[in-house]
């Protein structure tokens, strides 16, 4: 049975693009305004959204946005419903598809921490200590590893796209004039951004340093001492942020039914 795209899942994911969108806009803003506050990465965008009228209903519904927008990437990885194939072009970009799921489904448990209650003020140091939990487990270096892996690959995968803006593909022809422009600032962004985690990730795996480790608001701040791309990169977060935004309306998302769940390699 296909899933509803008016009322049912796919209304979640498209939920979830506003939602990456916000929290990359908010963390743009505050890399540019409050430079140093940025290092808790979308945590500080979270702590921010706690001290505006409603932020706990909002940040409830960004929780929400962003599990959903991370079951969408994993099934999209393990389901291919996106058609990318079993090919290694193809299983390439599943592999970022995968890390992306990841990335967001920790995003969506630091932003329900936020809505709960459990956590009150941004903290920079989180990333390493999720890093450090999973480095205790018998195979944890290698799954830390593979997320970084899976980061560089995405990080690839969004450099390309800023080159070539094949992401123009999944967005439906009725979008806003612009967009492509937007959408490939943002891109170019996000890459720098992404191949700093990875590289991060990876040397941790190999060197079984957890403080090597950098989340997003720690690679951001690694660029601070360049100066204009810091800056850059920041601006570009903040308009990927609006590329999100858009994508929330127009992203051309595949129907899929329940065989899809099942891994297809």
């Amino acid at each position: 049975m296909t899933v509803d795209k008016s009322q049912g899942f796919i209304t979640l994911v498209r939920l979830g693009y506003a939602a990456r969108g916000l929290v990359y806009i908010l963390l743009g803003y505050i890399a540019v305004s409050t430079a140093g506050e940025a290092r808790a990465g979308a945590s500080s965008a979270f702590d921010y959204l706690q001290e505006v009228p409603l932020g706990s209903v909002l940040l409830w519904v960004v929780a929400v946005g962003l599990l959903a927008y991370a079951l969408f990437k994993f099934i999209s990885a393990l389901g291919d419903i996106q058609h990318r194939g079993s090919e290694p072009k193809g299983v390439v970009k599943r592999v970022g598809d995968f890390a992306s799921g990841v990335a967001h489904l920790f995003l969506a448990y630091a932003a329900w921490q936020f809505a709960s209650g459990a956590t009150h003020s941004a903290d920079g140091g989180q990333s390493q200590e999720m890093a450090g939990s999973l480095l205790d487990w018998q195979i944890g270096a290698l799954a830390l590893g593979l997320v970084g892996v899976g980061f560089l690959v995405g990080a690839f995968m969004q450099a390309k796209s800023a080159i070539t803006a094949s992401f123009m593909n999944h967005i439906d022809g009725r979008a806003p004039t612009g967009v492509e422009a937007v959408g490939r600032a943002g891109s170019a962004a996000r890459a720098i951004v992404f191949a700093l985690i990875g590289l991060s990730l990876v040397q941790s795996a190999w060197l079984s340093q957890s403080g090597k480790v950098k989340g997003l608001g720690e690679a951001i701040m690694a660029l601070r001492d360049n100066g204009p791309l810091y800056t850059l990169v920041a601006i570009g977060l903040m308009l990927f942020g609006a590329f999100s935004l858009v994508t929330a309306r127009y992203r051309i998302i595949p129907d899929f039914s329940r065989k899809d769940l099942k891994p297809k390699l």
